[in-house]
Order: structure tokens, then C-alpha cells, then sequence
């Protein structure tokens, strides 16, 4: 899909060319032998899966999507195909890590205005005024604020892992403007164990 680190969450029954693609960051699909894929390069791929009732989705989380609604928006995509939420999996891929994810105030306020929950993503910096934000773990929360209890966060820091992973913000800061990004991709295949 064209991802535009919105909340927007679409069906798919059946692939598309390149310049077909709808814009959206959440990805579902009931129909075996189609791939979905995000694309990301510090924000959190969300693979989602339930496998009682072949229900398969993928979320690009980034923090504006994250705070926006884009996990509940993959959710209910997949509930309208018949999935339910105590039977869905989630696995958080690599992403920037909260040890790397240095944020400003006005970033912060964004969250606890929201909610004021979100304060327990958030610690302090070595820069005043700024805080270290814990993406994963906002992710995570998300996903078990919608009910689904099976979480796994593969606890990769996109950030720090140079050899293994693009960053954007990592290359950004060495004033490289040129980054790629990471493909996250889950089918269904019914039938399989």
C-alpha cells in the first residue's frame, strides 16, 4: 500500500499493481495465497494472525499512526472478516528502540493529552526537555487495550543495529539523506499448521 503513517485499514481479496496501491498502513486479508507487506525503517511492523478462523493482517506503526488509531483500525478490518480478538497474535518487529527514540516536549504532550497513561512510555533524556520514547512498548499496549492478550515483541532496535537493520532517524542524523527500509510480510495459508 502507499503507507502515509496514517490509520487507514484495507481489505485485500486480491493483489494490486504498484500503481494501484491505496493508501493505507494497515493491510488484512481472509483470501490464502495473497502476501501482505509494510515497509518500515523505525517504525513498528505489527504482524497479526488468527489462525481458528484465517484471519491475517500487517500494521505500519509509526508513532503518528500509533497514537492515531492504526492498530484498532487493523483490528476491526480483521474482526469484519470474522476474526476475534482472543484468538488473534501479534508480533511486534524490529523498530527503533526505547533507548534510542529521543523525543521533545511538544512529542510528549501530544501523548498525554491523549491519554495520560502514555506518561509510562516516556523517561527522561539526557537534554532537558526531551524524553525517550518506548515505541514498542506503546505498540504493545495498544494492542492489548484492543483485547489481544498474545503479544510477542521481537526487541530489535532498528537504531542501534546498524549492520542488520535501516534506520531513518540514524541516517538522517549522519546527514545521509539515501535509507532503505525493511519488508514485513505474513500470508495465509489455510490448511497449514
Amino acid at each position: 500500500a502507499s503507507q502515509v503513517h496514517g490509520t487507514s485499514a484495507v481489505i485485500v481479496k486480491k493483489a494490486w499493481s504498484y500503481d494501484q496501491a491505496p493508501t493505507a498502513d494497515a493491510l488484512v486479508t481472509n483470501s490464502s495465497g495473497i502476501i501482505l507487506a509494510v515497509l518500515t525503517a523505525d517504525c513498528a511492523p505489527i504482524l497479526l494472525a488468527d489462525r481458528k478462523n484465517f484471519v491475517v493482517g500487517v500494521v505500519h506503526a509509526g508513532w503518528r499512526g500509533a497514537l492515531g488509531g492504526v492498530v484498532s483500525s487493523g483490528i476491526d478490518a480483521m474482526l469484519a472478516l470474522g476474526a476475534f480478538r482472543s484468538s488473534i497474535c501479534a508480533v511486534i518487529g524490529p523498530c527503533i528502540g526505547p533507548d534510542s527514540y529521543e523525543v521533545g516536549e511538544e512529542f510528549f504532550q501530544s501523548f498525554i493529552k491523549d491519554d495520560n497513561t502514555s506518561q509510562n512510555f516516556f523517561r527522561p533524556a539526557s537534554r532537558l526537555q526531551h524524553h525517550l520514547f518506548d515505541l514498542p512498548g506503546y505498540v504493545k499496549y495498544r494492542l492489548e487495550s484492543e483485547g489481544i492478550k498474545d503479544v510477542f515483541n521481537v526487541e530489535r532496535d532498528t537504531y542501534v543495529e546498524k549492520s542488520v537493520f535501516f534506520s531513518y532517524r540514524r541516517n538522517m542524523q549522519h546527514g545521509e539523506r539515501r535509507y532503505g527500509r525493511l519488508l514485513s510480510a505474513i500470508s495465509l495459508r489455510v490448511g497449514a499448521d
